[in-house]
């Protein structure tokens, strides 16, 4: 018995491209834009230090925190001006992808 390909069409950036259809691409998570009043982990790490705190009033390009991944020391700088809400990790803590490290007002 011969199993059938299926096949989908998809349009990025004005090209026309032909992917196999399958489970997992029927399961894939939508892209959702990122909540600029939200700094969530990109990549596992520790966190090595925290600039900033509760209530704490930034400005764009500021260093919030360090986080260390891989050996490498990552400045992790606020996009927006604006208050610190929430720090929700802690100096020499370590985190998982996608985790909600900070939120601002």
């Amino acid at each position: 018995m011969e199993k059938k390909t299926k096949f989908k069409s998809l349009i990025i950036e004005g090209t026309k491209y032909r992917t196999h259809y399958n489970k997992k691409f029927e399961q894939r998570t939508a892209w959702e834009k990122p909540d600029k009043k939200k700094i969530i982990s990109f990549i596992p790490g520790k966190i090595v230090k925290i600039n900033v705190k509760n209530g704490q009033t930034v400005r764009k390009g500021q260093v919030l925190f360090i986080l260390e991944a891989m050996k490498m020391k990552n400045k992790v700088t606020s996009l927006i001006n604006g208050n610190v809400k929430n720090i929700n990790v802690k100096s020499g803590e370590m985190i998982a992808k996608n985790h909600l490290i900070l939120e601002f007002e």
